[in-house]
């Protein structure tokens, strides 16, 4: 019979079994404590992910306003360029940064991470900082603000510098001296600014719209105007003063005015169908009619004893005794549409008239009836009229953009020789036109800003004369012939010397392309034109007015191609 183990042995095999169990149950707590560090970590881990992301997101914002302040650096200087490439970068490494903390979930991940977002952090701040607090500190826009003020102020500053006072009528004057260093603009100081015509002109200011009309009085040394700021202004022709505005003024736009041959009173017509009369000399209104309907032109007759007013609404005439104030006559539905313009001849006999119907209708005081009447004289409306200082010829100016002279007693228009290029002259409708006193020449002012002077005898424009900003309106020559006035719708009128101008190199050059050859006249010694292909019999010696003196041509034509 088997004897029982030691009692050691028992004891021995008891701890054993007890140290077993303490094993197994240390191990398993271990492994518990283990499992419940795991969780934790990957939970830490899960966490630090998510700050991973968050901080990428942050990343990606800040990467966003990197772009756009790249963008403001890229219009400013090549330093925030360079500076907006480091940010991006910068933003790309944050980007890798953040995908390897995504995929790395221990604590060396989180670290990279964090030390990732830092240092695009420092890239980011660094590149701001090099965009804010660069070498260009003052803003782009207020950096090119401040220096396109600074160019634009310099035509000015020389433009200042030029402001001499200068008279191109009174050339022998000399101009204040001024800083040499400065290179000035070139000054245009002539009327039609082209190199090889200079003729000086004076501009008259004042009114403060349109100049509709314009006239020489007192010997040439005053001027009268009329304007659509409802003023009738007389002006002193050698400082360009204004000298009187006449009293009690209209209530509307001045449509027209004229002058008596010896400068005593003034006619006015207005948009309020008044036509006043004043002295010249007092400025005292002598008399006012009104009408039913607008008087759009009004003139005196040569000798001063009537007063002829174009009738819009009625399309009629009308003319008053200026002594008495009594109506001559009263004529309705003179035209078929509205009259533009009337005038007498140089006998106060006749008024001519002319209409947007495109016809001139030549009427006879003493008869009262139409003399003459010329249906469809231009392809347009009619504008303006002028007879020539004996009255033998009428010009017609029209919207049509030509000239044309007519023959009253005839009604033929010179459509050979000298007026075949009144037709070829204005580039835009043209508004105006008068006759020197000797009929040597004619002048025309137009829509194209400029004003034409035309030599009757030899036909061919002479000069054109710009320097307007906009419509011409209305032209006269002075009884001297020195002088032309033109007003425009740009409310000044210009007051151009034409004296020397058969001396400008420009009108020889000109005279010379036409075939012309310029002439000293044994007569008088002033130069004028001939035709280079004159046969040997028609060869002159004399100009046109020492001729017509001698009975060689009719009286008033120029040409033997008058109608």
């Amino acid at each position: 019979m088997a004897s029982p183990p030691p009692p050691g042995s028992r004891m021995a095999s008891g701890e054993a079994r007890r140290g077993s169990g303490g094993s197994r149950r240390g191990s398993a707590a271990d492994a518990r404590k283990g499992s419940v560090d795991a969780r934790k970590g990957s939970v830490d881990a899960r966490k630090g992910s998510t700050d991973a992301r968050k901080g990428s997101v942050d990343v990606r914002r800040g990467s966003t306003d990197i772009r756009r302040g790249s963008t403001d650096s890229r219009r400013g200087s090549t330093d925030s360029r360079r500076g907006s490439t480091d940010a991006r970068r910068g933003s790309t490494d944050s980007r890798r940064g953040s995908t390897d903390a995504r995929r790395g979930s221990d604590a060396a991940g989180r670290k990279g991470s964090i030390k990732s977002l830092q240092e695009s952090r420092r890239e980011s701040s660094s590149s701001t900082e090099a965009s804010v607090h660069g070498p260009h500190r003052m803003p782009w826009a207020t950096l090119v603000k401040a220096l396109g003020g600074f160019k634009s102020s310099l035509p000015e500053i020389r433009r200042d510098r030029m402001l001499a006072a200068y008279d191109p009528l009174a050339l022998d004057k000399d101009l204040e001296p001024y800083d040499s260093t400065i290179s000035p603009p070139e000054v245009k100081v002539w009327g039609d600014h082209e190199p090889l015509s200079k003729i000086p002109y004076k501009i008259l200011s004042g009114h403060e719209q349109s100049v509709t009309s314009c006239h020489f009085c007192v010997s040439d040394a005053k001027l009268l105007s009329g304007s659509y700021d409802c003023t009738v202004r007389l002006w002193d022709v050698f400082d360009g003063t204004v000298i009187r505005e006449f009293e009690p003024r209209p209530k509307a736009p001045v449509l027209g005015c004229s002058v008596t041959a010896d400068s005593t009173r003034v006619v006015a017509s207005s948009y309020d169908k008044t036509v006043r009369v004043w002295d010249l000399e007092t400025g005292q209104m002598l008399w006012k009619i009104r009408h039913d309907t607008f008087a759009v032109s009004c003139k005196f007759s040569p000798n001063g004893k009537f007063v002829v007013s174009a009738l819009d609404v009625d399309r009629g005439l009308c003319v008053v005794d200026a002594e008495n104030i009594t109506t001559v006559i009263q004529v309705k539905d003179h035209h078929k549409r509205s009259i533009t313009s009337c005038c007498f001849d140089s006998d106060s006999l006749r008024v001519a008239s002319v209409s947007l119907d495109k016809s001139i209708k030549i009427w006879d005081i003493t008869s009262q009836a139409t003399l003459l009447t010329i249906p469809k004289a231009h392809s347009n409306a009619i504008s303006d009229c002028c007879f020539t200082f004996s009255g033998h010829f009428l010009c017609t100016s029209s919207w049509d953009k030509t000239l044309k002279i007519w023959n009253v007693h005839t009604g033929e228009f010179r459509n050979r020789g000298a007026c075949v290029t009144l037709m070829r002259g204005h580039e835009g409708c043209v508004s105006s036109c008068s006759f020197a006193r000797d009929s040597s020449f004619l002048i025309s002012g137009g829509y194209d800003k400029t004003v034409a002077i035309w030599d009757v005898g030899e036909g061919y424009r002479k000069l054109s004369l710009k320097g307007h900003d906009d419509w011409v309106m209305n032209v006269a020559v002075s009884n001297n012939k020195k002088w032309i006035l033109s007003a425009s719708k740009d409310k000044t009128m210009r007051l151009w010397n034409i004296e020397q101008i058969d001396k400008i190199p420009l009108v020889i050059e000109y005279k010379k392309s036409m075939g012309l050859k310029v002439k000293q006249c044994k007569g008088c010694d002033r130069p004028f034109s001939s035709f280079g292909s004159d046969s040997p019999s028609e060869i002159f010696t004399r100009c046109v007015f020492c001729r017509r003196e001698g009975k060689d041509i009719p009286e008033d034509g120029s040409s033997s191609s008058e109608g």
